[in-house]
């Protein structure tokens, strides 16, 4: 006679359990993905249009809507929080400068490299060519200019917001922005300012440090429900735009994506490469929060999970990633304003008949590397072709030809300018010899939630913000080779 014996089941845990893979940050997102693939379809053929949605597609656009406003609402008080706590953590730092300059020296190389892969493509695929397509309306929206970013730096308000009414039917709404670039300027100058005034300024940093681990915890939830977004996200832009309106433009949008994943899949890994680092544990760090990126098509409502896997799994140091994230999420943007531009120009050039010279392509390659910065806290990527297209002076009619697939291409160019935007920091740190690669060699789980503990992220007490949590951060900088 056998005998069986049996484990009982942890206490608080009876009944089914849901493997532990299927709790994962990454299966999650995947699932929502197919999810919102399958609801899109089902509204796009049961009759739902962007002019006139069914109920369906009514649900998937607020759904998807109302979580990417989720994001947004946090990105001021964030990047106002996060900026002047990284400040603060620099101040015993010596080569602070030298970390600066490294990091926007290496987006300008990553930034070129891109560029160059565009232009590449576009003389290549020859995207504009043979489109069988007719230019119907000018495009009248709003273009880029260096004087306009320039101007676009000092602030009109503490809080760098502004706000439209317009008036339709007799009702008067009003909509609240708020400009990346000078809450960044904003930031910066308050975080410096308390440097210099000294001890006098401790409890205003011990705020600032407090008021930024309550803000992540609100964000961590935010991200926490994204699958629930990205069924919306993906479900809307399916239901809404499908795969009609890419085929007049099939060979545009090919070479778009191409482009992308040649940045992402064979630049990134042999610059991760070249520097000695592992090229699966870069992808498996990051690729929650390109995963995100990917379906919220916002860099700047990525940042607190970009900067939690560029710190908790790439091991770059929280003094650092603090200041170079947020900064690469306004002003690092490969996919939207490296490749994107390039080809675009290319295709409006071909599209209208227009011969480019060597010089308009250097002119290509100079404004890419220079203008992403004139983007931040616009419409990104639409703003950056039109600078574009300006300097070259071909005709900005050719921008309405794009826009119509533009949310289609946004997904790509997001998801590039994120994994950028964690891979430049890694890469600095590793130079310097101040990333932690036992933490980026270290096993990954899909979940970059899984350290936090019962009363918040680790990442993010209010003692951490003010001192690195590892108590080797400023240490490690300061010890940094110069």
């Amino acid at each position: 006679m056998s005998t069986q014996t049996s484990t009982p089941a942890p206490a608080g845990k009876t009944g089914f359990q849901l493997p532990r893979w299927a709790g994962s940050f990454g299966f999650q997102i995947i699932a929502a993905l197919i999810v919102g693939l399958g609801l899109g379809l089902l509204a796009k053929y049961t009759g739902s249009t962007k002019a006139s949605p069914n109920a369906l597609g009514t649900t998937l656009q607020t759904i998807g809507s109302s979580y990417v406003s989720l994001l947004q609402t946090a990105v001021v008080p964030l990047i106002f929080t996060a900026v002047v706590s990284s400040i603060s953590n620099l101040r015993a730092v010596s080569n602070a400068a030298r970390l600066a300059w490294n990091t926007l020296l290496w987006f300008a190389i990553t930034s070129l490299i891109a560029v160059l892969i565009g232009i590449g493509l576009g003389v290549l695929l020859q995207p504009g060519a043979g489109t069988g397509i007719t230019q119907e309306a000018k495009y009248a929206g709003k273009s880029g200019d260096w004087w306009a970013f320039l101007t676009g730096l000092f602030p009109k308000n503490f809080l760098g917001l502004g706000a439209s009414t317009t008036v339709t039917d007799g009702v008067a709404t009003t909509a609240v922005s708020f400009n990346v670039l000078q809450i960044l300027v904003i930031a910066i100058a308050v975080g410096i300012a308390a440097l210099k005034v000294g001890k006098a300024a401790e409890p205003f940093l011990n705020l600032n440090a407090s008021a930024l681990a309550v803000i992540q915890k609100v964000l961590w939830w935010i991200i926490r429900i994204a699958p629930i977004g990205t069924v919306g996200l993906i479900g809307n832009a399916v239901a809404v735009y499908g795969w009609d309106t890419i085929g007049s433009l099939g060979k545009f949008t090919l070479a778009i994506y191409v482009g992308l994943a040649l940045v992402l899949f064979v630049v990134y890994p042999v610059l991760v490469r070249t520097h000695g680092l592992s090229v699966r544990q870069y992808f498996s760090g990051v690729w929650p929060a390109v995963q995100l990126a990917f379906v919220s098509r916002s860099s700047v409502g990525t940042l607190p999970l970009t900067q939690r896997v560029t710190e908790r799994s790439l091991g770059v140091p929280r003094a650092y990633a603090a200041f170079a994230v947020p900064l690469g999420a306004t002003t690092k943007m490969d996919g939207c304003a490296a490749i994107y531009p390039a080809i675009s120009a290319i295709f409006v050039a071909q599209f209208f008949g227009i011969q480019l010279d060597f010089t308009q392509y250097l002119l290509i390659a100079l404004v890419s590397v220079l203008g992403s910065a004139a983007t931040a806290g616009t419409t990104g990527a639409v703003v950056m072709l039109t600078l574009t297209l300006s300097t070259l002076g071909l005709p900005l009619a050719g921008v309405g030809l794009l826009l119509a697939i533009d949310p289609i291409l946004d997904m790509g160019r997001t998801a590039v300018n994120v994994a950028g935007q964690a891979l430049v920091p890694t890469i600095v740190a590793k130079r310097q010899g101040i990333l932690d690669e036992s933490l980026y060699n270290a096993p990954r789980n899909g979940d970059p939630f899984s350290d936090d503990d019962a009363d918040g992220p680790a990442a993010v007490d209010p003692s951490a913000a003010a001192v690195p949590a590892t108590g080797r951060d400023e240490h490690e900088l300061a010890d940094a080779k110069a």
